[in-house]
């Protein structure tokens, strides 16, 4: 068993997509495992609800308000840049295309996956290719955590229906985990580990929702949402974070871009947003499982694609002269590192 458990972990988004997928499983071909009722049908499907909230409480904790200027202002940038991108396309597709669908690919899912990144993916991405501010900007964009901000757009679209009080009852876990984490480093720490632990329980309840047969199916247009994920919400970070340099008048070779392009993943806490926002307005019920495959398969997707998008971006700014170093040096008020111009600039 140990060695199949860290076979698995080696896939992507691993803590959040294999239990669903295994909950899926479970669903379409014994679905009675799951209605025996009592302990075994609370935890692993009736319970979603009492999991997301606690989910979304140990994730709000972690959010650190606390963070030098430039990694907040980037982390600004980078999360209205992203977020900006996905409600774009999310309420271009539902009020411009024929069927509000962008070939079977829901609004729902695509601002829930754009508008999400993987936090954990970010930080490991700028610690290797950018600097320290790159890192900082952690704190700001934790902020996409959960579906709040789906929730916003859908809401103010007149997509969905969020009456104030349940607004408020859904983020309300999110805010008392924020402001217990940010007064209480001990608190912060105590329930870190929720963070992770919480994500396959919930993840397998979400999957006992889905028909198996969804998920070939529909779930298929999740790699197109992926690649958007990548090329579109990715390019509207590096946009606004160059232009925040331009607009800061930061020298050319400190407009270093890396955590525009490690912005562009799914997390896997996205692929509990349809059924979190479904708790709210039941009636987005019919397309919780279309939306929660679309988004677990853009999860993958993105995983896959975007390390290797960040890393040619770091090398091409190399080559023209720019580094997360120079960047780092001008905030500290050192001298610039001298670095060699690609020979065609």
């Amino acid at each position: 068993m140990e060695t199949l458990l860290r076979q698995l972990g080696r896939i992507p988004g691993a803590l959040m997509i294999v239990p669903l997928f295994l909950g899926a499983v479970v669903a379409s071909l014994t679905p009675g495992v799951l209605e025996l009722g009592s302990f075994t049908t609370a935890l692993f499907k009736s319970g979603l609800p009492a999991l997301i909230g606690l989910f979304f409480f140990c994730v709000g904790a972690q959010i650190d308000v606390r963070a030098a200027v430039p990694a907040v202002e980037k982390g600004i940038v980078l999360l209205l840049a992203k977020y900006g991108i996905a409600v774009l396309f999310g309420l271009f597709v539902a009020f411009v295309m024929p069927d509000g669908t962008l070939w079977g690919l829901l609004p729902l899912a695509i601002i829930a996956a754009m508008s999400n990144s993987n936090g954990s993916l970010f930080v490991a991405l700028t610690s290797e290719f950018g600097n320290k501010t790159d890192k900082g900007a952690i704190s700001v964009l934790s902020i996409n955590d959960g579906p709040f901000l789906t929730m916003i757009a859908l809401g103010a679209a007149g997509l969905a229906e969020f009456p104030m009080a349940a607004l408020l009852a859904a983020i309300l876990p999110m805010l008392i985990g924020f402001i217990l984490g940010n007064t209480s480093p001990t608190a912060r720490k105590f329930l870190a580990p929720g963070e992770k632990l919480i994500i396959p329980f919930a993840a397998f309840a979400i999957g006992a929702g889905i028909n198996f047969s969804v998920l070939l199916s529909s779930g298929a247009m999740g790699i197109l949402l992926g690649l958007m994920t990548v090329v579109f919400s990715g390019g509207a970070a590096m946009l606004a974070l160059y232009l925040w340099h331009v607009l800061r008048r930061h020298p050319r070779p400190t407009r270093n871009m890396v955590a525009g392009a490690a912005e562009a993943s799914t997390a896997g806490n996205a692929i509990a947003t349809p059924a979190a926002l479904a708790m709210i307005d039941p009636s987005l019920e019919p397309i919780v499982g279309i939306a929660s495959a679309q988004v677990a398969t853009a999860v993958v997707c993105t995983a896959f694609t975007m390390p290797f998008f960040v890393a040619w971006l770091a090398s091409w700014q190399r080559r023209n002269g720019i580094s997360p170093e120079a960047e780092e040096a001008y905030y500290e008020g050192r001298p610039l590192p001298v670095m060699k111009a690609h020979p065609a600039e």
